[in-house]
């Protein structure tokens, strides 16, 4: 078997697919989640706190670092982007969560399959009588 062929079959079977498929899904949700986070929830945390920006909350590790906002402070030196940190640790947390409760809803719904007793074969009228009469003759 060629090399070619070989990684053939690798590349097309269920289990890569369904990798790749969920890479990119992944992806579309972490631009969905990037925008929830960076457009509605710290906005909200921001005016709830009295209009804080957690995104420009930095820590200049050099004397040259003068700017007031995190863009302008990266231009004159090392700074410690904490504000950004939290962003990214809020940003996992949703992704998390939300993970979490899909799975939960899957495990849920498999559950109730499982529990789902299996439906009864209907007996032959001849095998029932079959099993009438083995059952008198054991009387």
């Amino acid at each position: 078997m060629s090399m070619l062929s070989e990684f053939r079959e690798f590349a097309l079977k269920g289990n890569v697919v369904d990798l790749a498929v969920g890479v990119v899904i992944g992806a579309a949700f972490g631009t969905i989640v990037s925008s929830l986070v960076d457009d509605l929830i710290m906005p909200l945390i921001g005016a709830a706190t009295g209009g804080l920006d957690f995104s420009n909350y930095f820590l200049p590790l050099s004397s040259a670092v003068t700017a007031t906002t995190l863009d302008a402070a990266r231009e004159q030196g090392a700074v410690f982007a904490y504000g950004k940190f939290i962003t990214a640790v809020l940003k996992f947390a949703i992704v998390a969560w939300v993970l979490f409760m899909v799975i939960k809803a899957m495990n849920t719904m498999k559950r109730k399959e499982e529990a789902a007793p299996a439906p009864v074969a209907e007996v032959p009228a001849d095998v029932k009588l079959l099993t009438e009469i083995r059952d008198l003759l054991k009387k």
